[in-house]
């Protein structure tokens, strides 16, 4: 019987969507499972270009369905952040070259859809239809993530457009992409005033591509716009909302990045049970030995956990307005949070299967490799741990009433997030009582031990809060950045195993694993060079033993040993 909190291709079944998405979603696991294994690894092996699959994409009307909003389209057009995660998800699990090539596509049309160009939208709509992917051009070899800063420079031609010379790296699709949002600046007016995206095409002969960076399947393009023509028609946004762009653009696309590691993941996950399940060493199964279990055990609750913060994240970001930004908040997490997660369950797995892990002719060996993209290319972990600690007085101190928010799963389009207005005022965000989450599960032995820790983390704030020079220094905000990161991570793992009934032994064993990382992130505090004596004598402190209960090991041990031979892809 297949795990109901992990996907599974033989049994995949979006039932929760309507009839469209649904058969889309199926013609997508069935277009990878009837290539097979052996096309999947040799087309990442010899990092061939996903023509084939782009081809299929473009036959379904896939990624024109999927991405084009309600305002701009027919039919079953609409931005939808269920199943636009649901399709994530399904990519991550055959490869992150396939997740990447629609992840880029989603960037690039990000500041399309939020601007007010009618013709630009128009022709973006149209590329969809015709099985174009796009590409989102905002980031510099030179300036890496500082986006304030852009060698990109647009000069007036007289006639109300540009000239634009420069060059974009780090720029997925950039070898074939219809529409290239591209980020630049004004040669005639200084600062944030003179700031401009535009679109662009990668076939103009102005455009010249000049590498793929990366040695893998996916093309990471590093171009270079030589005297390209900007036409008014090709003019995005102007000044600071071309700013506001970019970022609420990685507000809506690089949410992906969760379920890109959660279909890692669920892969590997299977192929790593399957194995060491099936190996047996000195007389009986690998998994007999106890440490291996242990293993096993806390890939597959943290893999759970994962599933259960990102689904919730999709009903704030369906249910976000100008009063309810909270998904402001969980965006960063997931970037952040749920992709470095994707790094621990692969290491553990890996730590089981150890030199099957690196056999050619496995999903693993390529799983152990892209889970590391995503938290250090796409969502870079000090950055978003920084921007989390914006949000911490708020959420932690001063609660404001917000009507329940319900599982999202309707048909709709998630228009607002094409609206989302200027990228400030973060720390003005209010948050319902995280508190009214845990105290549901206030009878489960390790939610009430976290609950402590989570606590006690506001006394520390409330008595011995970081002075000036602490504040300054982002070594230690970091390290306080995860400890409220956790607090954040379980309160969506509430409620959705509220929604969805989560079986209790389950959630039980990932709070365990949740006091383990609390006090693993406090004994990091503790040894830091501004802690204050104060501080670290909190941190000791709070270092907690989880409930050890036998009975509830046996029962995820029984969900984890079943998930043997329970997937595994056609050759």
């Amino acid at each position: 019987m297949a795990d109901p909190l992990l996907l599974n291709p033989h049994s995949y079944d979006p039932a929760h969507l309507d009839a469209e998405s649904r058969r889309l979603l199926r013609a997508t696991v069935d277009f990878f499972e009837s290539r097979g294994k052996k096309a999947l690894i040799d087309t990442y092996i010899d990092r061939e270009w996903y023509a084939d699959f782009l081809e299929f994409a473009a036959k379904e009307g896939l990624f024109a369905t999927f991405l084009t909003p309600a305002a701009d389209g027919d039919g079953d057009k609409r931005w939808d952040t269920a199943r636009n995660a649901a399709l994530s998800e399904i990519l991550g699990f055959y490869g992150l070259g396939y997740w990447y090539v629609w992840q880029v596509t989603v960037l690039g049309l990000g500041p399309v859809w939020q601007s007010a160009n009618a013709e630009a939208r128009a022709h973006a709509a149209r590329l969809l239809d015709d099985g174009h992917v796009m590409a989102f051009g905002l980031s510099e070899r030179t300036h890496g993530a500082d986006i304030y800063a852009t060698d990109m420079i647009l000069t007036p031609d007289g006639e109300g457009g540009f000239r634009a010379t420069g060059p974009k790296y780090y720029i997925g699709n950039g070898n074939v992409a219809g529409l290239v949002s591209v980020f630049g600046r004004r040669a005639d007016i200084e600062g944030p005033e003179g700031y401009v995206f535009f679109a662009a095409d990668s076939r103009h002969e102005n455009y010249h591509l000049v590498k793929n960076v990366v040695n893998a399947q996916m093309y990471v393009s590093e171009f270079r716009l030589e005297d390209y023509p900007v036409r008014q028609r090709d003019v995005l946004h102007t000044g600071p909302a071309a700013f506001d762009a970019a970022l609420n653009t990685v507000n809506v696309g690089k949410f992906n990045l969760c379920t890109a590691a959660i279909g890692i993941c669920e892969h590997a996950m299977y192929e790593a049970v399957t194995h060491a399940h099936r190996r047996m060493l000195y007389g009986k199964p690998v998994t007999d030995f106890l440490h291996v279990r242990r293993e096993l055990m806390d890939a597959y609750a943290r893999l759970v956990a994962m599933k259960l913060f990102s689904d919730r994240a999709v009903d704030y970001f369906r249910s976000a307005g100008p009063d309810d930004r909270r998904y402001l908040l969980f965006n960063p997490m997931t970037k952040m949070k749920v992709t470095t997660e994707g790094e621990k369950v692969i290491d553990l797995l890996w730590d089981v299967i150890a030199a099957k892990g690196f056999e050619a002719d496995t999903y693993f060996e390529k799983a152990a490799k892209d889970i590391r993209g995503l938290p250090k290319l796409e969502g870079t972990v000090h950055v978003n741990l920084a921007l989390i600690l914006k949000f911490m007085p708020n959420y932690l101190f001063r609660p404001a009433e917000f009507a329940p928010v319900p599982t999202r799963h309707d048909a709709a389009d998630d228009e607002f997030l094409f609206r989302q207005g200027p990228a400030r005022g973060l720390g003005k965000i209010q948050f319902h009582d995280w508190r009214a989450a845990y105290d549901k599960y206030a009878e489960l032995p390790n939610v009430a031990v976290f609950r402590e820790q989570a606590d006690g983390f506001c006394a520390l704030l409330a008595t011995h809060a970081p002075d000036e020079a602490q504040q300054r220094d982002l070594d230690f905000l970091l390290s306080l950045g995860q400890l409220f990161a956790l607090i954040v991570y379980g309160q969506l793992i509430c409620e959705q195993a509220e929604a969805t009934g989560l079986e209790a032994e389950v959630l039980d064993e990932i709070f365990a694993i949740l006091v383990r990382d609390f006090s693993a992130y406090a004994t990091e505090l503790h040894g830091k060079a501004a802690t204050t004596e104060e501080q670290a004598a909190w941190a000791l402190a709070h270092v907690r033993r989880p409930v050890i209960d036998q009975m509830r090991a046996a029962a995820v041990w029984e969900r984890v040993v079943a998930l043997c031979g329970a997937y595994e892809m056609r050759p």
